[in-house]
């Protein structure tokens, strides 16, 4: 990325080979313009003619009729003009929101998963579409028309000065003013003002993402908009920008409009200054005419220009968002990949922390997860056991430290080799609006129909295949068709199954499974696992007895290690929580049942 260039420039670069026809585009709008002023002109000529009559002359109505007919023509060869440009800035514009986008979602995908951690889908979505469009807008519509009223405006201060320059001096210095209004709007401040809207802009867009996605439990505990403080507090600063940007823009744009549109402040005394004083009272009137009938079509063009430079403002600070994506450094890749020898996971002094926080999230974390065992990660939360799952994948990379997978370093593996490697079956997994079919295939996209099938078997989703109209072939979210949280699950199990990793990781694939539910999940892992290294984390502890190694995490660092008896043995911390959970599995509501 050249990093010397911004805002539209910045944005041109990504018009690639159809650079020449955006600059083909500006040409037909400049001379477009120059076309359609031309009926003014004819307006004034003949305008001019009707004066001599009033002056003791002939009616020529046949030179009435050519002024009208040369202005119909000059005005759709403008029109024509004008179609032509719009037509090659939309080609333009369609492919640089292309190319925007593309080079957006190819950067994404490099990224390592804690960035959408980061940067939320509501946020990024908002980023790429909507600012994508903005520039598409821009492109499109008023870049070429941008050229043609700038065309516009030097055509008409040039022919003000060339019919009398003592009225269309005084005319020009009041359009002056104006445009040092419209500079003094679009502005450092105004621009600060625009990135500060954007920003409000998209931080409600991923809260209402966010609320919507909690919208059955705001409705079951019938709680209001409010109960979300966040989205509430998004709304707000939203407002706010909004109403602050306008504000800020208040009084600059009255001024600019009071002056723009007060041509007459300065026509009027002219008339009477020059008029009294002119040899050829006739010849300036007419010469005068042309400046009543311009001066509005002037003042048209300056605040055409104003929106537009608007407009680019949007367009600049848009791709400066667009950047702000190309920009974030991809996860490094190594430049000779190493292949791990087998599938040992070994931690060693690992010490991590997020970005943008003091405190490590994990510290100095050693153990060893060997192959055809199950390590279990357990604690309260808050104690770093998604983020030390997490740091296996790459999802994040450590500060201190090292992972090791068969021996090897994996920021030493290619992230692909990695990738094929891990099997996830995260506490609240994703169906894509697509067939059972595909969702179990997105693991391993070239996987056979049978395979996907005996998948789904080992994942105890017979049942679940059984009562869909089309089975493995129904489509998720359509026509009513919908599963539960734990049938979910299951076929998140046979996508893992289907993948056939050496390493699974479990991320509280149980929690929110009712007791049926949970029992066919636990048989599913059975097949999963088999054979398998296999991290697990979860809070129920029963889920973890048989498991071959129990890490105890408490504030990011690792307490206590062993098997569930050892730890027990040991009355640690482990012991403590077991004794927890073993009473609160025995608690119950009691009572007198009294009948009625």
């Amino acid at each position: 990325m050249n990093q010397q260039s911004s805002g539209i420039k910045r944005l041109l670069e990504f018009t690639g080979p159809s650079r020449g026809l955006l600059t083909l585009s500006r040409i037909l709008s400049g001379i477009s313009a120059l076309f359609i002023l031309g009926p003014f002109l004819c307006v004034y000529f003949a305008a001019k003619d009707l004066l001599d009559v009033f002056a003791g002359g002939s009616l020529d109505t046949e030179s009435l009729v050519r002024w009208g007919v040369l202005a119909l023509i000059l005005e759709l060869i403008g029109l024509a003009l004008y179609f032509a440009a719009l037509l090659c800035s939309h080609v333009v514009a369609f492919r640089t929101e292309k190319n925007l986008k593309m080079a957006a979602l190819t950067h994404l995908a490099k990224m390592p998963l804690g960035y959408f951690d980061r940067n939320p889908s509501g946020k990024l979505r908002k980023i790429i579409d909507d600012n994508s469009f903005q520039t598409q807008t821009f492109i499109a519509h008023q870049l070429p028309d941008l050229v043609g009223a700038q065309v516009t405006m030097a055509a008409s201060l040039v022919l003000m000065l060339i019919f009398d320059w003592r009225v269309g001096l005084p005319l020009l210095l009041l359009f002056g003013v104006g445009f040092y209004l419209q500079g003094s709007l679009n502005g450092k401040d105004s621009m600060k003002f625009m990135q500060s809207y954007q920003d409000a802009l998209e931080t409600m867009n991923h809260e209402a993402v966010e609320y919507i996605r909690g919208i059955s439990v705001v409705k079951v505990f019938g709680q209001t908009v409010h109960s979300f403080s966040k989205f509430n507090a998004a709304i707000q600063a939203y407002r706010d920008d909004a109403l602050a940007f306008t504000m800020s823009c208040k009084k600059g744009m009255v001024a600019f409009n009071s002056i723009i549109n007060s041509s007459f402040l300065v026509l009027v005394p002219a008339a009477l200054l020059i008029g009294l004083v002119s040899p050829d009272l006739p010849g300036f009137m007419q010469s005068f005419l042309f400046y009543l009938i311009f001066s509005p079509a002037c003042a048209v063009m300056l605040n055409k220009i104003m929106y537009m430079t608007s407009y680019k403002m949007q367009a600049e600070e848009s791709m400066r968002r667009i950047d702000g994506i190309l920009s974030a450094e991809p996860q490094r890749e190594t430049a000779r990949p190493q292949t791990a020898g087998g599938h040992e996971i070994s931690f060693t002094d690992v010490t991590f922390r997020y970005e943008g926080t003091e405190h490590p999230a994990v510290s100095q974390l050693s153990f060893t997860a060997k192959p055809g065992t199950t390590t279990a990660l357990v604690g309260h939360s808050g104690s770093g056991k998604s983020t030390t799952a997490s740091l296996i994948p790459r999802f994040y990379d450590v500060q201190e430290g090292v992972i090791r997978i068969g021996g090897v370093d994996i920021r030493e593996m290619a992230s692909e080799d990695l990738m094929k490697k891990v099997a996830f079956v995260f506490q609240n997994p994703r169906l894509f609006k697509d067939t059972l079919l595909a969702n179990i295939r997105a693991a391993r996209p070239e996987a056979t129909r049978e395979e996907a099938l005996q998948a789904a078997h080992l994942a105890q989703c017979d049942d679940i295949l059984a009562k869909l109209p089309q089975g493995i072939d129904t489509v998720v979210g359509s026509k009513g068709v919908y599963l539960s949280g734990g049938e979910i699950q299951r076929i998140a199990i046979a996508r893992a199954i289907l993948k056939d990793a050496p390493i699974v990781l479990l991320d509280e694939a149980t929690a929110y499974a009712d007791p049926e539910n949970e029992q066919q999940i636990q048989q599913a892992f059975k097949g999963l696992t088999k054979g398998k290294t296999v991290v697990m984390i979860a809070h129920r502890l029963s889920t973890v007895r048989d498991a071959e190694q129990i890490v105890v995490m408490k504030q990011g660092e690792i307490v206590e290690k062993g098997t569930h008896q050892e730890l027990v043995a040991q009355g640690g911390e482990y012991a403590r929580m077991w004794d927890n959970y073993t009473k609160s599995t025995q608690w119950h509501i009691g009572g007198e049942v009294r009948s009625c």
